[in-house]
């Protein structure tokens, strides 16, 4: 079945798809990028979006000119990360060599765009 399609040692084509129509891009940079991150942090890595269709990134309030439209990108929850804080994840992405790193409180954006951005998007610290 191509849901169970590994592209990757740890990652399924399934994890990519759009939730809409189960359409995918992917950036083959973004899915070596992201099984070096898994390697390097030892755990899973539960990716809450990565390729979006215009329509879905629209109804989630996404940019128009996200990366996640082109299959550069995905974010990364980190609700059930042990021992490793968003900084700490950002700071392993940055040496690994993604583009785009994006903090929040819940997840990190990571993407391959081909050029640096990086944001903090956590506002004040909560309590």
């Amino acid at each position: 079945m191509i849901n169970n399609l590994k592209i990757s040692e740890n990652f399924l084509l399934s994890e990519f798809q759009s939730p809409d129509t189960k359409e995918v891009k992917i950036n083959s940079d973004l899915v070596i990028k992201l099984q070096e991150l898994r390697k390097q942090i030892s755990q899973p890595l539960k990716i809450n979006s990565a390729y979006r269709t215009s329509e879905h990134n629209a109804a989630v309030g996404g940019s128009p000119k996200s990366q996640h439209l082109k299959g550069n990108a995905v974010d990364i929850s980190m609700r059930n990360m042990k021992g490793i804080t968003v900084d700490e994840f950002a700071n392993i992405a940055e040496r690994i060599g993604f583009d785009g790193i994006g903090k929040y409180h819940t997840f990190v954006h990571l993407d391959v765009r081909g050029y640096r951005a990086r944001w903090d998007g956590r506002g004040e610290v909560r309590r």
